[in-house]
């Protein structure tokens, strides 16, 4: 488990700028190396960064898109209201009770979302990280997500398959950032390694949060780290792994666009929300053949 001193790792494209031709040279058979490499830090760490991987063009259509649909509360849409996080709105009818929190159903959005969702690119990096073909299941995220200046509320540390029903808990979560993120406007913090962190009894809360004062939280709490991203970063991470996010203290609204992703080898199971909604499978290049 990293200490809170260990320095960030570094691997090819990880953490570190890389030319934009980067994203679609994933896509060919002389990435098998590069894409080897994000594996070996992804089952390391339970997270990976790549800088500057979405094209500028397909930001700025995402971009658009919400803005326009955020404007105009195009439904379906969640509430910083209804779920009450500390910094959230009382209620409805409070001040700031009209807050959207996320923009749900994405894929449905627009064609930007679509194909955003289905990137060559990005099936390579997630084939990779699975180690098989991967699937876009539109049960869970497949969302944007908003954090508006003072009533965007803080969210604790969790994993994002708390309420997930799949035969295996082997998902990845991407998140793409269409703005800077940071600590100022409630960017990300994770804790590196804690996807295969076996929990003791009480350790989560009857929301399936990480209980901070729980003896065997301090050290996860102490190898916690804020991620800085900016416009196009994307942010490959493993749907065990903690994360938590602070309220917005700046002037501008945060975009996110998140999709999460299983192998084709796992299933939703019967009867569960996870199996409420479609499974598609990604466009083979690549992501097809598994990481050795």
């Amino acid at each position: 488990m990293p200490t809170s001193s260990d320095p960030v790792p570094s691997q090819p494209l990880v953490n570190a700028p890389h030319p934009r031709s980067s994203a679609d040279d994933l896509t060919t058979t002389a990435a098998a190396e590069t894409l080897q490499a994000l594996a070996e830090t992804f089952r390391r760490d339970g997270y990976v960064v790549l800088r500057g991987f979405a094209p500028e063009s397909v930001c700025a259509a995402l971009e658009q898109a919400t803005r326009e649909q955020l404007a105009a509360a195009v439904a379906p849409v969640e509430y910083e209201a209804e779920l009450g996080y500390p910094g959230a709105p009382s209620s409805r009818d409070a001040a700031g009770g009209a807050t959207i929190r996320r923009l749900r159903q994405a894929f449905d959005r627009g064609e930007a979302f679509r194909q955003w969702a289905q990137a060559p690119a990005l099936a390579a990096v997630v084939g990779a990280l699975l180690g098989e073909r991967p699937r876009l299941t539109l049960a869970h995220h497949n969302c944007v997500m908003t954090k508006h200046p003072a009533y965007g509320s803080q969210t604790g540390w969790h994993r994002d398959t708390r309420y997930w029903s799949f035969e295996r808990p082997e998902l990845v979560t991407v998140w793409l950032a269409l703005g800077n993120e940071d600590e100022r406007n409630g960017g990300l913090r994770v804790i590196p390694g804690s996807h295969a962190v076996e929990l003791q009894p009480g350790q989560l809360d009857a929301a399936e949060f990480l209980v901070e004062d729980h003896p065997a939280s301090r050290p996860l709490l102490e190898a916690s780290q804020s991620l800085s991203l900016q416009r196009a970063d994307v942010l490959f991470f493993d749907s065990r792994l903690f994360h938590s996010a602070g309220q917005n203290r700046g002037t501008a609204v945060k975009l996110s666009v998140a999709f999460a992703y299983l192998g084709a080898s796992n299933r939703p199971v019967p009867g569960s929300r996870s199996a409420a909604s479609p499974v598609i499978d990604l466009p083979l290049n690549c992501a097809d053949r598994p990481a050795s």
